[in-house]
């Protein structure tokens, strides 16, 4: 029977508002200390990633360095210019080619795509908290949704995760 894996939906954290592009808009203060507030609520509640995919987009590389930091790990990530701009079924045909033996994951990237990727993932057998809380926070800057998901990676589905935890990561 293959184990259980963990996989964490991010949005990243509060940008600047503006950058020399879309693309190279950093975190705000206040963004950098959501991500570390995640990053410690991550590391508190036992999650610590064995990969992470992260948005190619300055302010989503500054909120998984954030995240590690708060975190206390340290875990090079794999930048994806297709995450940048992906829809949910892309950005979910992102994460079944995540290595096979990487058992909890952390995807960081933007909204509308992560907030409506969680919500498509979870099969409502999950948290009513973390269920109840996604649905009526929506998926705000810095929000971190947990799943666990029960088989390969290559073999995720609509549907497919239970919603195990969700934050929004406020320093």
């Amino acid at each position: 029977m293959q184990e259980s894996r963990r996989l964490v939906i991010v949005r990243h954290a509060k940008a600047e508002a503006q950058g020399s592009s879309d693309h190279e808009r950093g975190l705000a203060a206040r963004g950098h200390g959501d991500a570390v507030a995640g990053g410690a609520w991550l590391a508190a509640s036992g999650v610590v990633p064995d990969h992470a995919l992260v948005s190619s987009a300055r302010r989503a590389k500054e909120t998984y360095l954030a995240l590690c930091e708060g975190g206390g790990w340290e875990l090079e990530s794999d930048d994806s210019t297709a995450l940048y701009a992906a829809e949910p079924e892309t950005a979910l045909d992102l994460v079944r080619e995540v290595p096979a033996g990487a058992t909890t994951v952390l995807v960081v990237g933007h909204n509308p795509t992560m907030g409506t990727l969680a919500q498509l993932l979870d099969d409502g057998e999950g948290d009513d908290v973390a269920s109840g809380e996604l649905v009526s926070r929506g998926f705000p800057t810095c929000s971190l949704a947990v799943f666990d998901v029960p088989g390969a990676w290559a073999d995720l589905e609509l549907t497919g995760a239970t919603l195990t935890a969700f934050h929004v990561g406020r320093g």
